[in-house]
């Protein structure tokens, strides 16, 4: 839609002149039947000039004022109306009535098809002054007090001053149906309402500014183990894991003769003959010392087996005793030589019943 263009005569605070007038090559005859009814004097309207005199003439005249609505509107501040029992008395002691009328100053029957009502100085004369002594009271004392309240008041008395001789009201060139004698008229087909609505509309509140913020404490709930710092660490479990340094098993000497670690074992029963061999029975609760006699110091010690039921934790005991590892390096280790004619490469047919 194309930017309308409003003549000089309808910028705010500019004096009255002759409106602005633009007709299509064609009258329409409601416009001829119009201007032959409130010319008292019978004119010829054959032609589009003539058409355009006739209109403009009869607009620029000072009595062409038109009644765009009418408001009910306070006499005083709320605080100081009068209060009655019946409501007709006081309806009559606390409201007036307010008419607001306007001139034309644009008629556009070409592009935009409308005309354009601007306030009388009357009109915005009343208005101001119930602004400024009726409702910037009222709409103060409907708010809290503030340092810079008097300052925002001052503003909004001089914003709607401003509006108010800017308002320009514009509708359907079709208006001009109501034009009457000398200029005058009055708006038809429930336009009254449109206007009522948008002079409301001027009456702007007092908007006062956010209240600060509010600091609030932030109250945490009591923990209920005293080692607790929240419900997420309620139900993890601490465990602490502990990591050791391999190392080779021929290395470990036991504390103990009871204790012999698998390390050892596998590294001895590779370089023992099956006659040094003495496998003990699971169903004997002890068994003999196993000794060697010899002219050479001895090579093997020899500790007393206990007495105790057999069971998965005793395996180790239950093992032969074994010779030191100082004494297996001057042997060779291997799974596949033989001793006394045992094939160590078949150790695993002789497993042990106990072993697990």
């Amino acid at each position: 839609m194309p930017p309308v263009l409003l003549p000089a005569s309808a910028a705010a605070f500019a004096p009255r002149s002759a409106p602005n007038i633009v007709l299509n090559t064609k009258v329409d005859p409601w416009l001829t039947a119009t201007l032959k009814r409130i010319n008292r004097v019978k004119r010829p309207l054959n032609s589009v000039p003539q058409h355009f005199r006739c209109l403009t003439e009869t607009l620029a005249s000072p009595s062409a004022i038109w009644s765009l609505c009418s408001l009910m509107l306070p006499k005083a501040p709320e605080s100081e109306l009068q209060k009655d029992e019946n409501p007709l008395v006081e309806a009559l002691f606390n409201y007036q009535m307010i008419t607001v009328e306007a001139y034309i100053v644009h008629v556009d029957m070409v592009s935009q098809n409308e005309v354009a009502f601007k306030l009388t100085p009357e009109t915005i004369e009343s208005l101001v002054e119930y602004h400024k002594d009726i409702h910037t009271v009222d709409t103060a004392a409907a708010t809290w007090n503030w340092s810079e309240k008097e300052v925002q008041i001052k503003k909004l008395q001089e914003d709607f001053v401003q509006a108010a001789n800017r308002f320009v009201y514009r509708t359907n060139s079709m208006a001009l149906e109501g034009l009457e004698e000398d200029g005058a008229g009055e708006l038809l087909c429930g336009r009254s309402e449109e206007v009522r609505s948008a002079i409301m509309g001027l009456f702007l509140p007092l908007l006062p500014p956010p209240p600060p913020p509010r600091v609030v404490d932030v109250v945490r709930p009591t923990p209920l183990l005293p080692s607790s710092t929240g419900v997420e660490n309620w139900w993890q479990p601490t465990m602490s894991y502990s990591h050791h340094n391999p190392m080779d098993s021929w290395r470990v000497v036991p504390s103990s003769p009871n204790t012999t670690s698998a390390g050892d074992a596998s590294s001895t029963w590779a370089s023992m003959g099956a006659n040094e061999m003495q496998l003990p029975s699971p169903s004997s609760s002890f068994s003999e010392t196993y000794t060697t006699d010899c002219d050479s110091p001895p090579e093997y010690y020899s500790a007393p087996m206990t007495t105790a039921p057999y069971t998965s934790s005793m395996t180790s005991a239950s093992i032969p005793q074994l010779p030191l590892p100082s004494t297996l390096l001057q042997q060779q280790c291997s799974t596949s030589m033989g001793f006394g004619g045992f094939d160590w490469g078949r150790y695993q047919d002789f497993a042990l019943p106990f072993a697990m």
